[in-house]
């Protein structure tokens, strides 16, 4: 019984898909390998792209990654998207107030934005319409 191995990739221009395919190759030279290829759909509407439409626009990160997970790194790492888009990061910084340094209870948020709790997220959707709203007078 062959081994399978799965090659998930994401590819806008087919660059990423040329390597996928190219990996694919070098997986099935292994004896007993049998590697497929799944393409991710693309959701971002072609005119986005295209027209730019996203710049300037305001954006905030929420992520929910498990114990250890690196929630930060994972905000951090999402913020270079905003960027490539020339949106507007707004982060929540430390305007949770006292509740997100006490101790007593779990926490699952930070200044990059709402991780776990609800209470968190409904802070950050507040604070980011506020913010937007700001921005559009």
């Amino acid at each position: 019984m062959a081994v399978k191995v799965y090659i998930v990739y994401y590819s806008m221009y087919g660059h990423v898909e040329t390597l996928a395919r190219e990996i694919q190759k070098g997986a099935n030279s292994v004896e007993g390998v049998e590697a497929t290829l799944y393409q991710v759909p693309e959701t971002l509407p072609q005119e986005v792209p295209q027209t730019q439409s996203l710049a300037g626009k305001p954006a905030g990160i929420f992520v929910s990654p498990a114990s250890q997970g690196g929630q930060e790194t994972t905000a951090l790492t999402a913020i270079t998207q905003l960027t490539h888009h020339g949106m507007i990061f707004v982060p929540v910084g430390c305007t949770f107030g006292a509740g997100m340094s006490e101790i007593n209870e779990p926490k699952g948020g930070s200044s990059h934005g709402a991780g776990t709790l609800d209470d968190d997220a409904f802070h950050q959707g507040k604070y980011t319409a506020g913010i937007v709203k700001k921005l559009k007078q």
